[in-house]
């Protein structure tokens, strides 16, 4: 099976799962396939605003639910949740909406919000806002890099399998350098 064979047979699942836990590449990639016909845009657009979402509320709940066992496992993220709490308690509402647009936050912010003083309804509220906003703004992103692309190729069809695999794998090392990083800081 080609690669663009799979993306059309398990694109939305891969994109459901990238979503709940981060995903920003994985919904380029999406808008990029919904883009050359492999997937439809709406349901690439719907799949994400559902996928960050949701996985943004399992954050929020295993903040306010186990928040202090995750500050006494990570203690060097203290600082970090001490210095956002000050910008959750003083805006609720854009930084919720806006934590998913902050590139390594997206994980991080959530739990912070389940261990603030933030009431559940209204980070539900302003969670499915952000995740709509995100949701549109990341997939019509790589949907119009598409068109971008098949303005300066001729004949996109033809190296499309060979980009899509090269963006592809251009995520998974970033996400895995950024990764890398995020645990070297971690280490005492």
């Amino acid at each position: 099976m080609s690669f663009s064979g799979l993306i059309a047979n398990y694109g939305y699942v891969a994109l459901f799962a990238g979503t709940l836990l981060e995903g920003e590449t994985l919904l380029i990639l999406a808008g990029f396939a919904a883009h050359q016909g492999y997937l439809q845009l709406h349901w690439v657009i719907s799949i994400a605003l559902l996928g960050g979402f949701l996985g943004d509320q399992i954050y929020f709940w295993l903040g306010r639910r186990h928040g202090a066992w995750v500050l006494s496992y990570f203690p060097r993220l203290v600082p970090v949740f001490e210095r956002t709490n000050t910008l959750i308690e003083r805006y609720h509402e854009v930084p919720i909406v806006g934590i998913r647009f902050l590139y390594g936050l997206r994980t991080i912010g959530p739990l912070a919000f389940g261990m603030s003083a933030v009431q559940a309804w209204r980070f539900m509220l302003f969670n499915a806002l952000g995740a709509a906003i995100w949701a549109v703004c990341i997939g019509g992103a790589g949907y119009l890099f598409g068109q971008v692309l098949e303005l300066w190729l001729n004949d996109l069809k033809r190296v499309e399998e060979v980009l899509l695999l090269a963006m592809l794998s251009g995520g998974i090392v970033f996400w895995g350098w950024r990764h890398w990083q995020f645990r070297r800081k971690l280490r005492p």
